[in-house]
C-alpha cells in the first residue's frame, strides 16, 4: 500500500507534466526549441528538481520532448501533428525559397526600376561598403535595404509581401545568422561584389545576368549553410561520445 507522501509526490509531478505539456501544446516551445533548464522549471512551477526530472521523463516517454546529454531538454512535433509554425522551417527551405523567388523578382525589376531607384539601389551599397570599412562585417542594415529596394521596384505587393515574409522567418533561424556571419567574416569584399554585380545587371536592364547574379549570391549563402550545419552537426556528436566516454570510463566505476 502506498504512503500518503508518496501520492501526493504522483499527483505533483503530474501536474507539471501537464502544465508543460499545455506550454508546448500552446507553442511557447515550439518543436527544435530547448526548454528551460531543470532550476527555472523548478522556480516556474514551485516544485523541487527531482520533480521537474520525473515530469520530463514522462514528457519524454510520451514523445514530447528529447533530452540530449550535455545540451538540454528539447521540444518535439507531436506524432502525427501537421503544423506551419515557421519557426519550424529548415534554413535549407528559407533559401532555397529566397533563391527561386528574388532571383524571379531580380529578373522582373530590370524591366521596372526606375533611375531613381537605381540611384537608391548604389547608395544601399556604398552604406554597405561603408559598414565593411568600419569593420562591421556581419551588419544586416545595407543588404536588407538593397534586396527591399530591388522588391519594391517592382510595384507587385504579392512579391513585396512574401519576400518581407522570408527576411522575418530568417530572422529567427540561428543557422542562416551563422552562415551568413561566416561568409561576411570570411570575405566582406566578396559579399559587396556580388551585389555590384545584381546592381550592374540592373543598370543594364539585363534580366538574364539579373536573375544569374542574384542566383550567384544565393549560391555562396547555400554553401556557408552546409559547413554551418556539418560543423554543428560535429559538435553534437562530438559532445554526446564525451558524454559516453565520462559515463562508461573505468574512473568512474572506481
Amino acid at each position: 500500500m502506498s504512503k500518503p507522501s508518496d501520492n501526493k509526490k504522483q499527483r505533483t509531478y503530474r501536474k507539471v507534466t501537464q502544465k508543460i505539456l499545455e506550454a508546448l501544446d500552446s507553442g511557447e516551445y515550439p518543436a527544435g526549441a530547448r526548454l528551460p533548464p531543470e532550476r527555472e522549471l523548478s522556480e516556474r512551477y514551485g516544485v523541487s528538481r527531482p520533480t521537474i526530472r520525473e515530469a520530463i521523463i514522462a514528457l519524454e516517454v510520451m514523445g514530447r520532448v528529447e533530452v540530449r546529454t550535455g545540451s538540454g531538454v528539447y521540444a518535439l512535433k507531436p506524432l502525427g501533428a501537421k503544423s506551419d509554425n515557421p519557426r519550424e522551417y529548415s534554413p535549407f527551405e528559407v533559401t532555397e525559397a529566397r533563391v527561386l523567388i528574388e532571383s524571379e523578382t531580380t529578373a522582373l525589376a530590370a524591366s521596372t526600376m526606375t533611375e531613381a531607384e537605381l540611384g537608391e539601389l548604389s547608395a544601399a551599397l556604398d552604406e554597405m561598403i561603408q559598414e565593411n570599412e568600419r569593420g562591421d562585417l556581419t551588419s544586416e542594415v545595407a543588404d536588407i535595404k538593397f534586396h527591399s529596394i530591388i522588391a519594391h521596384s517592382t510595384q507587385n505587393r504579392p512579391l513585396i509581401s512574401i519576400i518581407q515574409h522570408l527576411w522575418d522567418i530568417q530572422a529567427n533561424l540561428p543557422d542562416i545568422k551563422t552562415a551568413h556571419q561566416s561568409i561576411c567574416n570570411t570575405d566582406g569584399h566578396k559579399r559587396v561584389e556580388e551585389h555590384r554585380e545584381i546592381l550592374n545587371a540592373l543598370r543594364e536592364r539585363d534580366s538574364h545576368s539579373a536573375r544569374i547574379a542574384m542566383r550567384n549570391h544565393f549560391f555562396r549563402s547555400l554553401d556557408a549553410l552546409h559547413a554551418a550545419t556539418e560543423q554543428r552537426a560535429v559538435e553534437e556528436i562530438q559532445q554526446q561520445l564525451n558524454a559516453r566516454r565520462e559515463r562508461f570510463s573505468l574512473n568512474r566505476a572506481q
